[in-house]
């Protein structure tokens, strides 16, 4: 009986670019003895087609565990998903199995990873390597300051109330408000009532063959977007010095 447990990892792939993967996550994924990513209904992850080039250069066989998980906002069958994983995950850390868990982005930073983190540590070794947020990846793109000086710099969440959106527009002087896809019509409404309609750029799948990078929103259409979307505002007018 093998009473040496295996270690939990969270890998960040970083948001699409597979040559924004590190070093790091490119040798642990390398020699994973198993690979677990979220898919969708079709089976398909993206966090698993940025890693690919790793995967398929694995140094010996892998196994894999896909965690299907339905895209809505209710959580119950979300919640019963991760729990799902995070008992398969166990059973190969129970037989000194390392499973490294692919996320996209940064496994903290709004990750996939932290679900089933939190039904994991404590019961086994859980480790992390960070990746490159779309939140740097977006100002990286859009060769653009995020913060200077004395900015202050906040990241909200699209599915926010209204009043904490606004209430974020104008007390920061840059933002980056993260999952903007359902919420668009309604973003765009908020960015023109607080008056930061000139201050904001739109981006969709950053380092991906379908970037699009919309720098006038208000040619942005009014309608629900993909859910890889955010948009960063900045003053348009900055003290640099």
């Amino acid at each position: 009986m093998n009473l040496v447990k295996g270690r939990f990892i969270g890998v960040g792939v970083g948001p699409g670019d597979p040559e924004l993967l590190t070093v790091k996550a490119w040798r642990l994924i390398q020699s994973a003895d198993v690979i677990s990513y979220l898919v969708n209904e079709k089976g398909e992850s993206q966090a698993k087609k940025i890693a690919s080039d790793a995967i398929y250069s694995a140094t010996s066989a892998q196994s894999g565990i896909p965690i299907y998980m339905p895209m809505l906002t209710e959580r119950e069958r979300a919640n019963r998903a991760y729990d799902q994983g995070a008992e398969a995950i166990a059973e190969q850390l129970e037989h000194g199995l390392d499973v490294i868990f692919l996320c996209e982005g940064d496994p903290l930073f709004f990750g996939s990873f932290s679900y089933l983190l939190e039904r994991l540590q404590g019961r086994y070794t859980c480790e992390v390597v960070p990746g490159i947020t779309s939140v740097n990846a977006a100002a990286a793109t859009l060769v653009q300051p995020l913060t200077m000086l004395k900015e202050s710099f906040a990241v909200i969440n699209g599915r926010h109330s209204d009043e904490q959106i606004l209430t974020a527009l104008q007390q920061h002087d840059s933002l980056v408000i993260m999952k903007a896809g359902q919420a668009r019509p309604r973003l765009l409404k908020l960015l023109d009532q607080s008056g930061r309609t000139d201050d904001a750029r739109y981006l969709e799948y950053i380092g991906r063959d379908n970037q699009r990078i919309v720098n006038d929103i208000s040619t942005l259409e009014a309608e629900a977007g993909p859910y890889f979307s955010l948009f960063v505002i900045t003053r348009s007018e900055r003290q640099s010095r």
